[in-house]
């Protein structure tokens, strides 16, 4: 019985020292990341802006365990076993996090020093279509690490080595990520702008067009517009650094107006940016419903007379909307009736929206014809908090000793 007991002791310390579980949210740029001035060290050509996405709705969940029997990192990456040779960013962040452990936490990196990690990882949403699977991946690995080693220090920098925009992912709420103008890259760090609770009546729809792999990465694009491109320099040093100190006053006012209009401009300027590129980015990031769904906003606020809505793409063509609380009704409903889900499927996902009408006018307004089944479902959210350590037991990926539960 004792001998029993010694070994359920032992088990239970194993996992509470040596396993970590973390999740991590997506963001979404309302200023764009788009092009390096340092490919090797992920430095932006410009600052960006994000709106971190609620934890709820989408979200990377990542468990790393250190284990004596193995000294090989492994990786697992939603249920498929990856070799970590390939995955060159992932390696890098380990190996900076170790450095870190071992000049600032020396007690737990020689603890752990001839220990291999397991990482598992794991998305609630389609990986590599464009919903900023790659940023939460990286904050979440970074984050799990940095618990793993006990690290307590600014973490952005190591993340954005993964993936530029992982770096906003740390931080909840309005974030801006520094483009920094030192070679080494340490001034290029993300920070907060105000947390999510600071504008509560915004709401996210996130309208899923294409939930397949991008045909386009966004690597390889960023690389051929930063060589090519004119407007991409122009829109660097002048228009950037306005957006971003506009829209920063405009979110911590509420100033919804003034925000949907520097969030749709700055995406309409990134996708200009890719038709600028030369040669062209084809096929384009942006597809004929994303076009439709620019025309549906545009007529919603032309017959309002004021911004109710904003439209934003990133490196795809899915759309994601901000709106306020008192005007989600009724997007959602206008939203239904232009692009008419498939039957038998459940189109709204995510928080519940109250049902609404449509007056007719409304509709005569618009003047867009239904395209059915082109918007596959909508996620509804809102902006949410950062990165958070998981203590329950059932929300591990990996048991004890490395090994996947799935």
């Amino acid at each position: 019985m004792a001998d029993d007991l010694e070994t359920s002791a032992k088990r239970q310390k194993t996992e509470q020292i040596f396993r970590v579980t973390v999740k991590a949210p997506i963001n979404i740029a309302v200023i764009k990341y788009w092009g390096k001035r340092d490919e090797e060290l992920i430095l932006p050509l410009n600052s960006s802006l994000s709106a971190t996405i609620n934890l709820d709705e989408l979200c990377t969940t990542t468990t790393v365990v250190a284990r004596r029997d193995n000294p090989q990192d492994s990786l697992w990456i939603n249920k498929r076993e990856q070799p970590i040779a390939e995955s060159p960013r992932i390696q890098k962040c380990i190996s900076k996090v170790r450095q870190l452990a071992k000049e600032n936490s020396p007690e737990r990196w020689q603890e752990l020093r001839n220990y291999g990690l397991c990482i598992y990882s794991k998305n609630n949403f389609p990986t590599a279509a464009g919903l900023a699977s790659s940023a939460s991946g990286y904050a979440c690995l970074v984050l799990a690490l940095s618990k793993l080693y006990h690290l307590d220090m600014e973490l952005s920098s190591i993340a954005r080595q993964g993936s530029g925009s992982a770096c906003r992912s740390m931080y909840g709420g309005f974030v801006k990520w520094e483009a920094g103008c030192r070679p080494d890259g340490t001034d290029s760090i993300a920070s907060q702008i105000v947390d999510e609770k600071h504008w509560s009546t915004l709401r996210i729809l996130i309208l899923v067009i294409n939930d397949e792999r991008k045909a386009n990465p966004s690597t390889s694009g960023m690389r051929r517009s930063t060589e090519t491109s004119e407007l991409l320099q122009f829109r660097a040093q002048k228009c950037v650094p306005k957006r971003m100190e506009n829209i920063t006053k405009a979110i911590k006012e509420r100033d919804f107006h003034t925000f949907a209009e520097i969030t749709m401009k700055d995406s309409n300027q990134l996708h200009a940016v890719c038709q600028d590129t030369y040669p062209p980015i084809t096929p384009p990031y942006m597809n004929s419903t994303s076009h439709l769904v620019v025309q549906l906003v545009t007529a919603y606020n032309n017959n309002h007379g004021n911004n109710k809505v904003a439209y934003t793409f990133d490196a795809g063509p899915n759309s994601v909307l901000f709106t306020q609380e008192g005007d989600l009704p009724e997007l959602v409903a206008l939203i239904k009736h232009f692009f008419p889900p498939a039957s038998g499927k459940s189109f709204v996902q995510g928080i519940p929206i109250p049902d609404s009408g449509i007056e007719k006018g409304l509709l005569n307004a618009i003047g867009m014809d239904p395209n059915p089944s082109s918007i596959k479902y909508v996620i509804s959210t809102k902006v949410g908090r950062g990165p958070i350590l998981i203590n329950d037991n059932k929300d591990h990926l990996l048991d004890a000793t490395g090994n996947p539960f799935e």
